[in-house]
């Protein structure tokens, strides 16, 4: 499983090399010219190209649905991703959640609309249906890709 994993890997970070940073691709047609299912698309965006690896994903529907790949630029932004990769890292409860994004607020970084727009996506009421012990890894996810959305500017 891995084999093909590298494979869409390279060929996803060539595409990105090519196209200066953003790239669109069509899942069901990757899968296709991979000859492997469009979980495997999935899987490799999800473990290989996330926020802390410096990626920004947007899904789109309709029209056959595509995926929109976006990499950050590290030179500017190294630190802020290392910060929130070791802030927040693979759990994060809702206090340290909320803290984090009252020090970035105090520090100008986000504007209070966003910020309460975060807050309550990363809220214990918000995330209820998840199962407790899975509720913090979910939400240390939703905070990186949030944070990183909003601080970073995507070209």
């Amino acid at each position: 499983m891995s084999k093909i994993s590298d494979l869409i890997e390279s060929f996803l970070n060539e595409l990105m090399d090519e196209s200066k940073g953003t790239i669109e691709i069509q899942r069901n047609e990757m899968a296709g010219y991979f000859n492997c299912a469009p979980s495997q698309i999935n899987y490799v965006l999800t473990t290989r190209f996330t926020s802390d690896r410096g990626y920004v994903i947007e899904s789109r529907r309709g029209g056959g649905g595509s995926i929109k790949i976006m990499k950050i630029d590290m030179n500017e932004n190294d630190f802020l991703l290392e910060m929130l990769a070791n802030r927040i890292g693979d759990c994060v409860n809702k206090e340290g959640a909320f803290e984090l994004l009252e020090i970035l607020y105090r520090k100008g970084l986000l504007d209070i609309r966003v910020r309460n727009i975060i807050k309550t996506v990363v809220d214990d009421n918000t995330l209820s249906s998840i199962g407790k012990t899975g509720r913090d890894r979910i939400r240390a996810e939703i905070l990186k890709a949030a944070v990183v959305t909003a601080l970073i500017d995507i070209k």
